[in-house]
């Protein structure tokens, strides 16, 4: 739940709210419980899935405040919906439902994985990024993506840095981000220290002095 806490922070007061590949329905409950949306959609490919968010929010749904939709990313989510939540799946799959339908007004993004794919579609499509961080719940970290879809980023993802695209602009300047990588380094130097081709050798040595590079602040 430090997760679902942490990332509802990022979520700003709205008319209307959609919470996209919603699991259990938390944050869209967080919205509702504080008052911070007139209206709620829930939505999951999975009506099984659906079903654990539907209970939680059934004295919701009763009182028109909540709806619940079973659809293919934003398919059946109005474009007209003020903000969007994605948080708990890939982010090439979310690059991939923003392609098949919209980018929304506002957006909160929480990739799992690929989060650089997700950042270089936002930024490479006139998004403008308000919020480009790293949080941890203490076990995992999470990098979270907070903007909309206002055309005042001209120069898509070449207003980044290197370092910028790979782990986010104000992930650079949070001390999380520094935990993460020198975690990640360690593990490409555990890694480095098997028998492997000598292809994947080049790339993994490649990929460990980038994040060195990140951490001694030569390519922020």
């Amino acid at each position: 739940m430090d997760r679902i806490k942490k990332l509802c922070a990022y979520l700003e007061k709205c008319e209307t709210f959609a919470d996209v590949a919603c699991d259990h329905g938390y944050c869209a409950e967080y919205m509702l419980a504080n008052n911070l949306c007139e209206r709620a959609l829930i939505s999951d490919i999975s009506a099984k899935s659906l079903s654990k968010a539907e209970k939680l929010l059934s004295d919701y749904i009763a009182d028109g405040k909540c709806r619940a939709v079973v659809c293919d990313g934003l398919e059946k989510i109005e474009s007209s919906v003020e903000q969007v939540l994605i948080a708990g799946i890939g982010g090439e799959e979310i690059v991939k439902i923003l392609k098949n339908s919209y980018i929304p007004r506002f957006f909160v993004f929480q990739p799992m994985k690929n989060a650089r794919t997700l950042r270089e579609y936002l930024l490479n499509n006139g998004c403008a990024l308000c919020a480009d961080d790293i949080f941890t719940d203490g076990k995992n970290y999470y990098f979270v993506i907070k903007g909309s879809r206002a055309q005042d980023n001209k120069n898509g993802s070449n207003c980044y840095t290197k370092a910028q695209l790979a782990y986010g602009r104000d992930s650079l300047n949070n001390p999380v981000l520094r935990e993460y990588l020198q975690e990640e380094l360690n593990k490409k130097r555990e890694y480095l220290s098997r028998g492997m081709s000598e292809n994947s050798r080049a790339a993994l040595s490649e990929d460990a002095r980038f994040i060195e590079g990140v951490l001694s602040g030569e390519f922020n």
